[in-house]
């Protein structure tokens, strides 16, 4: 890997308004491109939005949805790629050759390559299916990197396998915070007037999006994902109101031993920027882990043990799994 500047921004989307949302885009990429930046994180489904979409219809889901990459909103990320020289990652509604309908993060890179995942653990809505591959690429920056989607990051192995495709570098696009969860030391509600009122009481909503809500529950979780597995970490996220919640933002870098880089605790869109070392990868710890691993102890992880659940069955029994997204 080369060492390289990167960027996480977040925002707060309007649901279903991909023009606008878009601008808000091109106009942070002009503000990275200015900074130096090589490689740039959106959060997820921010083109479409997000929350709303689990009351759509499927043709209301459908006609929200494009092709990868022949659809307009990946073709106006690849001329940014190519405006800038910069790699910009941003999350929407996909829908494939067969009609079925995906929450797809496309990574745009100079030169018209486009890179794409399909979220792993997908429940925003019903008429939308769950991927089951794994992504990791080259960037024309000289960089291997993996991407997984919101609730992909809460699972341990998907990390894990993502490090083992060799990834150097994870996006991690959210929209999360601030959900009303079923486990009780996991986020929680956030009463919107606070979000309403911002400019007047600042402290009041950035206390939340700083606390248990927001980034206390981020930090019982997120180094560890960068340090056990000896990768920078871009974690990027919604903001403000979505549909009836708050995202909470922390738009944050994270370096290969899980130590923060820059960070946001803004209300408000925002952007951090960091230089990423590549120079700590080779003898940080996570990776020398790795090397000591024992595949062959590990067959009871390939193994149902008659406890799993797919995602959606939790989220359409009534309450959304922890780590919303």
């Amino acid at each position: 890997m080369r060492s390289i500047r990167a960027a996480s921004v977040q925002f707060n989307h309007l649901p279903g308004n991909k023009a606008a949302n878009l601008e808000k885009i091109r106009a942070f990429a002009r503000a990275a491109s200015e900074r130096g930046v090589a490689l740039v994180a959106f959060p997820e489904m921010c083109i479409t939005g997000y929350w709303h979409v689990r009351r759509l219809t499927r043709r209301e889901v459908d006609a929200l949805a494009e092709p990868i990459p022949d659809g307009a909103s990946t073709r106006a990320l690849l001329a940014l790629a190519d405006e800038h020289g910069m790699t910009i990652g941003a999350g929407l509604i996909e829908r494939a050759a067969d009609g079925a309908l995906y929450n797809s993060y496309v990574v745009a890179m100079p030169g018209g390559q486009a890179a794409r995942h399909r979220k792993i653990h997908c429940f925003i809505s019903e008429h939308m299916a769950s991927g089951d591959e794994f992504t990791v690429f080259d960037t024309p920056q000289g960089c291997r990197v993996g991407v997984l989607t919101c609730y992909d990051n809460n699972i341990v192995e998907n990390v894990r396998a993502t490090a083992l495709l060799g990834a150097e570098i994870l996006l991690a696009p959210h929209q999360t915070g601030g959900c009303d969860s079923p486990s009780p030391k996991a986020m929680g509600l956030i009463d919107p007037e606070r979000w309403r009122k911002r400019y007047e009481n600042p402290e009041a909503i950035e206390a939340e999006l700083r606390g248990p809500k927001g980034r206390g529950w981020l930090m019982r979780w997120l180094p560890s994902r960068a340090h056990d597995n000896g990768v920078f970490l871009i974690f990027s996220n919604g903001v403000g109101i979505d549909d009836d919640e708050v995202r909470t933002g922390n738009a944050m870098i994270l370096d290969p031993y899980g130590e923060v880089l820059a960070e946001t605790g803004r209300a408000d869109d925002d952007m951090v920027v960091a230089d990423l070392d590549a120079g700590l990868l080779d003898e940080c710890t996570g990776r020398r882990w790795i090397k000591s691993r024992r595949p062959g102890l590990y067959h009871s992880l390939t193994v149902a043990t008659g406890q799993e659940q797919d995602t959606r069955t939790l989220r359409f029994s009534g309450k959304c799994p922890s780590g919303r997204g």
